[in-house]
Parts: structure tokens; sequence; C-alpha cells
């Protein structure tokens, strides 16, 4: 679970940080509180990696999710961006954790192998 859900926060780094330069184009926003916000959001997703297979990484990471989308309100392609992402959040915890289960399973099955008789 882990690769698929750090691969999917890798790549919402590159999507906050080009999104904060659309953002940096609305002159009701200053420069330095978009790239803190971008900053943040970024170094977050960067941390999350590390942390997501530990108690309340999986639970972050919606939380992460769900800003990604309300930052819609300030670059509106951000709707749809975030909603992908939060679909590849989705399938990345999914299906990360049948891999793991599967993984478990074989390595049990092999360890059972080769245990003499």
């Amino acid at each position: 679970m882990r690769t698929l859900c750090a691969s999917t926060l890798i790549g919402e780094v590159f999507v906050i940080g080009f999104a904060g330069l659309v953002a940096m184009k609305d002159p009701d926003l200053s420069m330095a509180t978009v790239w803190t916000v971008s900053g943040v959001a970024m170094l977050l997703c960067v941390l999350l990696c590390g942390v997501v297979t530990r108690p309340g990484g999986v639970q972050l990471g919606w939380a992460l999710q769900i800003a990604l989308i309300a930052s819609g309100f300030v670059v509106p392609t951000m709707f749809l961006l975030g909603a992908i992402f939060a679909a590849l959040w989705w399938a990345s915890v999914h299906y990360g954790r049948k891999v793991d289960e599967a993984k478990a399973r074989f390595a049990a099955q092999a360890e059972q192998e080769h245990k003499p008789a």
C-alpha cells in the first residue's frame, strides 16, 4: 500500500506546485500567501509518504484529498484534478491493501513449505 499511496502523493506535489503557479495570477492573492499554502500542502504530501502506513495515515491522506478538491475555489481546475486524485487515492488504498494481504498470504505459504517436517 505504501508504494501506491506514495506515488499518488508525489504526483500531487507536482499538481499543487503547478496550481500555485496558476494561483499567482489572481490579483487578490499575495505571492507569499499562495506559496505558503502551496508549500505547506506540498510538504504535507511528502511527509505523508512516510507515515501513510501508520495509524491515521490514510485518514490524513483523505483530509489532504478534500483540501485539494476545495482548492478549486481558488483555481477552478482543481475541482477536476482534486477529484481525479481522490479517486487515485482510493484506488491506491484499496488495491494497496489487497496487494499487502496477498504478499502476507504468499509469505505464510512459503514459510509453511520450507518448514522441516
